[in-house]
């Protein structure tokens, strides 16, 4: 393309994406004015316009056979479980006019709307991702404009019309509600473009996207790379670990960061975990099969995308591994951790490293090496009843997640049977360079104003602010 064409594209692009900003001004500029019964009542319709049936399903059905990655039956419940965990978490939140009030301090807080939103969108969790941001902008007075990944632009497009067919029909403004509708060449410079002339962006995605999201200039929330490591202390119920492990490696053939990328195996245990996640269906590589599921697994940096979140049928096929064939997920033994040792890395797909350990020290030392090779902040869980063994990694590792005996993609962006925010949006704080280790949700969607009423004085003594100093 010529200096020139390329010149009329961006300013094609920037004049399309300055359309939908100023559309989505008008519509924020009426939902400042909502109540907070008439956005909780929008939010809710549209997350009841996601969960009426048969509507999860064809969104299921339509991010498998869009992207060509994760399961049907999985994406369907990551659907309803995401969109209700978060309108339950939303319910009874103010996001309208006074949020707090300190009769003490002489405070009074008061939410303000951020105005309008980027959601960028990856092609993992098309589905999920978009809905919950798009209930969540409507909650706190938003508009939000999604940019759907290139292999996902059908779904997001149809979740965004699907809100905007229910502001609608309840007489709010659609514009609220848009998506970036450009052809695959234009995907990445329209993002771009997008990130530049909203307030906030909410990048969930690959690492150039949320470095790109960074350096828009706008202020923005982003994610850090996942690569789960889960330690298996030696009084661990090795059948319940066995479940939970399989259940979470398996979801959505692993398209979510916090599955299962590594187990840290006490060795006094090890042979019984390994049988036990033979029984749930995993296949255990010896090395010439280790050899060959690397050689095509990391044909690619970082991972090959034509395995990402792939079948293990098709893993299996492609890896030559003859012995496989009913394989519902992979284990490969390992030592080294770093570049020499891909397998140590984050590998998005059924596709699992096992190490061992004989004192508890080494799997802290095994925990904080992988994860500052990959997933630096992310995660890691632990299946103990030792409540030492606990404290220590709460205490030394430096994750934003820690979850404790439990199925660890399952439990990490919120679930039913614990109490982390719904999300599907994890920070990684300053470990992975983000600005903030919570599991995004609406706070981050607001402003707040604090108004201050003056109280009586009161200032301490400088003997008692310098205590044992003040006489030295």
């Amino acid at each position: 393309m010529s200096e020139a064409a390329s010149e009329a594209k961006n300013k094609e692009i920037a004049e399309y994406i300055a359309g939908l900003v100023a559309k989505g001004r008008a519509a924020q500029a009426v939902a400042e004015g909502f109540s907070q019964e008439q956005v909780d009542r929008l939010s809710t319709a549209i997350g009841w316009a996601y969960c009426k049936e048969p509507t999860p399903m064809e969104i299921a059905k339509l991010a498998v056979e869009e992207t060509g990655m994760g399961r049907v039956d999985s994406k369907y419940a990551k659907m309803l479980n995401k969109v209700k965990g978060t309108l339950v978490e939303m319910k009874g939140a103010r996001t309208v006019g006074e949020i707090e009030r300190d009769e003490k301090r002489g405070i009074v807080k008061y939410a303000k709307p951020v105005g309008v939103v980027a959601s960028i969108t990856p092609t993992t969790n098309c589905e999920a991702t978009p809905a919950i941001q798009i209930m969540t902008a409507v909650k706190t007075r938003n508009a939000i404009i999604v940019a759907p990944h290139p292999r996902a632009r059908k779904l997001g497009i149809l979740i965004v019309n699907m809100a905007r067919e229910t502001l609608k029909k309840l007489d709010a403004p659609e514009d609220l509600v848009q998506a970036v509708d450009v052809e695959t060449g234009a995907a990445i410079e329209a993002s771009a473009e997008l990130m530049r002339q909203v307030d906030l962006v909410f990048a969930t995605g690959g690492s150039q996207m949320v470095k790109a999201a960074y350096s828009s200039g706008t202020p923005a929330y982003g994610v850090g790379a996942g690569n789960a490591v889960v330690v298996v202390a030696e009084d661990a119920n090795i059948e319940d670990v066995a479940d939970k492990v399989y259940r979470s490696k398996t979801f959505d053939h692993a398209t979510s960061c916090s599955s299962e990328n590594s187990l840290v195996i006490h060795e006094s245990i090890y042979d019984k975990v390994v049988a036990a996640l033979v029984g749930q269906g995993g296949y255990l590589c010896d090395a010439e099969d280790k050899a060959k599921l690397g050689k095509q697994l990391f044909r690619a940096k970082p991972v090959n995308p034509r395995l990402m979140a792939q079948p293990p049928e098709k893993i299996a096929a492609t890896a030559g591994l003859t012995s496989a064939t009913d394989a519902k997920f992979f284990m490969v033994e390992e030592t080294g951790v770093g570049p020499e040792y891909p397998f140590s890395g984050e590998k998005l797909s059924v596709v699992m490293t096992l190490y061992k350990y004989s004192q508890f020290a080494e799997a802290l030392d095994l925990i904080k090496r992988i994860t500052a090779y990959e997933g630096t902040g992310h995660s890691c869980g632990i299946h103990t009843f030792n409540e030492d063994y606990i404290r220590q990694v709460g205490e030394k590792i430096n994750v934003s997640r820690i979850m404790v005996c439990q199925p660890h993609c399952l439990a990490n962006s919120g679930a039913w049977t614990n109490g982390m925010p719904v999300t599907m949006s994890l920070s990684c704080g300053t470990w992975g360079n983000n600005i903030s280790t919570r599991n995004v949700t609406y706070r981050e969607f607001m402003n707040v104003s604090w108004l201050s009423y003056p109280i009586p004085s009161y200032q301490p003594s400088d003997e008692e602010i310098f205590g044992e100093f003040y006489n030295s």
